[in-house]
């Protein structure tokens, strides 16, 4: 098994100042995205703010990626290429950011990403509220099992409880296996591998000093993917909607710190009973 990166609290508390330059760009891109806006005017601001907050970007030019942002529209899972499409009304688009910040020679990444309705929850499908709004508490569902589990696989089974939770007759959200959470330090992906599904076999213990990016990824259909041509762009097989949320995570001496939630997770934790732990 691939050695698991723990981090000191001085190195978690540089990860938590990359992570609020991801908290800003999420809160710059949901003031600008509107009808008419393009993917690459969003990836502009994004770029921006990344500058103006001291940092670097870990997604361009990761793997030869061109953009600081992904922006997955509609049917996109994943890693969309920002272009000069103006966004419509009603579309679910996605936004997956990152930066990290330099210390004592090292970089320390944070990645986050969440879904929206452009011009506003009330403009979008039943369908598209319905997704967003169950894969955004699978996510924090995710989150919350960390502070009272032993093992990783917490995550899928958490996950997969919120898509039963709002089972309707024969339709359930799908969740895409292809794509996975991760770990994440001193590079943007590291080891785990954190599966959005539970699956047999014993995962890697919860140990203080870890950090992982926690994103599950829902379909309102099957879950099968492909790549398009570009070798980038994940689209749902079956045209069906997709949405995408994702924090970075700390497992603290006393418990979890979300590093890329501006209040360090309060809000989105406590419908669970559980307080931040910086």
């Amino acid at each position: 098994m691939a050695r698991i990166e723990l981090k000191s609290n001085e190195q978690i508390d540089w990860m938590r100042e990359a992570g609020l330059v991801v908290a800003d760009i999420h809160r710059e891109l949901r003031a600008a995205t509107q009808p008419g806006v393009t993917l690459l005017e969003l990836d502009a601001i994004s770029s921006d703010t990344i500058r103006r907050n001291h940092a670097k970007s870990n997604f361009l030019g990761y793997g030869g990626f061109p953009a600081t942002l992904c922006a997955s529209v509609n049917d996109v899972v994943v890693h969309g290429i920002p272009d000069d499409t103006p966004l419509e009304e009603g579309d679910l688009v996605s936004f997956d950011c990152g930066a990290y910040v330099q210390h004592q020679g090292r970089q320390w990444h944070a990645d986050a990403a969440f879904s929206m309705i452009v011009g506003g929850d009330d403009k979008g499908s039943d369908r598209a509220r319905r997704l967003n709004a169950i894969t955004e508490e699978s996510l924090w569902a995710a989150i919350a099992s960390l502070a009272n589990s032993k093992r990783i696989s917490c995550v899928g089974e958490a996950v997969e409880a919120v898509t039963e939770k709002y089972r309707e007759g024969d339709w359930v959200a799908g969740i895409v296996e292809e794509y996975t959470g991760h770990g994440i330090g001193t590079a943007m992906h590291q080891p785990p591998e954190i599966l959005n599904y539970p699956t047999r076999g014993l995962q890697p213990k919860l140990r203080t000093g870890m950090v992982i990016a926690i994103e599950p990824m829902l379909t309102d259909g099957g879950i099968e993917t492909d790549v398009l041509d570009d070798d980038w762009t994940v689209v749902t097989r079956d045209g069906s909607l997709a949405a995408h949320w994702e924090h970075t995570v700390a497992i603290t001496d006393n418990g979890i710190w979300v590093l890329t939630a501006p209040d360090g997770g309060k809000a989105g934790l406590a419908p669970y009973g559980i307080t931040p732990a910086p």
